[in-house]
């Protein structure tokens, strides 16, 4: 499943789901020792409440470090009208309310919530629910200096991709920000899948190193004036494991 070739074969299968298909990336910071009672919410409940309205679960997280206490999920509609009529319906849902009163009797489970609505770009595997075994994925979130995205996505398009599969990383998806929201021409949001954390470190090390990269980068700067992330607080990686209930293992 790791092998060279299932990676090559993911990169040649671009992206399917119509140009409408929204998806929306939420991150729930969970309240002091609320973290176990907000999992087994979504795992008894809220995973089918969302079904039932239109909902779609692509996939669901937990970071691999057991200190950070944050559920990383990501959900699908098939527009973003859609996505406002179900997040309506569903918050209406009498049963959703009634989980709702009966987890919270004791205070709230969720401090904050962070939302990202997305598309797939156009270099995007195209990407599906699949349960693979043991990995690890790692989400991505990176900044780009004001008026160098396109810059950044060319140079994912026609390098980076195909330099992450040479070094082992298994490119899950990429995606950009709707028009609409207020960070939309600095983010790309991607997912990457790696055999551990170790193995993870080691072929970013590898990488980094690869004189194909070295000159990928230099050239690209040099035409867009500059580095294209934001430097040192451009980019956030976050190691994950699936929940027990994600479809997306």
């Amino acid at each position: 499943m790791w092998s060279m070739l299932g990676v090559s074969l993911a990169l040649c299968t671009l992206a399917a789901q119509p140009t409408t298909t929204v998806y929306e990336l939420r991150i729930y910071h969970a309240a002091p020792g609320k973290m176990e009672a907000l999992l087994a919410r979504f795992r008894q409940h809220t995973v089918k409440l969302f079904e039932k309205h239109g909902i779609t679960n692509v996939g669901y997280w937990v970071p691999v470090d057991p200190k950070d206490e944050r559920l990383i999920y990501v959900v699908a509609f098939s527009t973003v009208e859609a996505r406002e009529k179900a997040w309506k319906a569903f918050s209406a849902d009498p049963e959703w309310q009634r989980v709702r009163a009966e987890t919270e009797k004791e205070g709230r489970l969720v401090t904050k919530v962070e939302s990202f609505l997305m598309r797939a770009t156009d270099y995007s595997p195209d990407f599906k629910p699949e349960k693979v075994g043991e990995r690890v994925f790692e989400l991505r979130i990176y900044t780009a200096e004001p008026g160098r995205l396109e810059a950044l996505h060319n140079r994912f398009r026609h390098h980076t991709m195909k330099l992450f599969a040479k070094h082992g990383m298994v490119n899950l998806a990429y995606w950009s920000l709707l028009p609409q929201h207020p960070d939309a021409d600095r983010k790309l949001i991607y997912l990457l899948a790696h055999k551990s954390v170790e193995a993870a470190k080691a072929s970013f090390e590898a990488f980094g190193k690869d004189p194909e990269w070295l000159r990928v980068r230099k050239e690209s700067e040099e035409k867009a004036g500059g580095p294209l992330v934001v430097p040192k607080t451009g980019v956030v990686s976050i190691f994950l494991k699936p929940t027990d209930f994600s479809p997306w293992q």
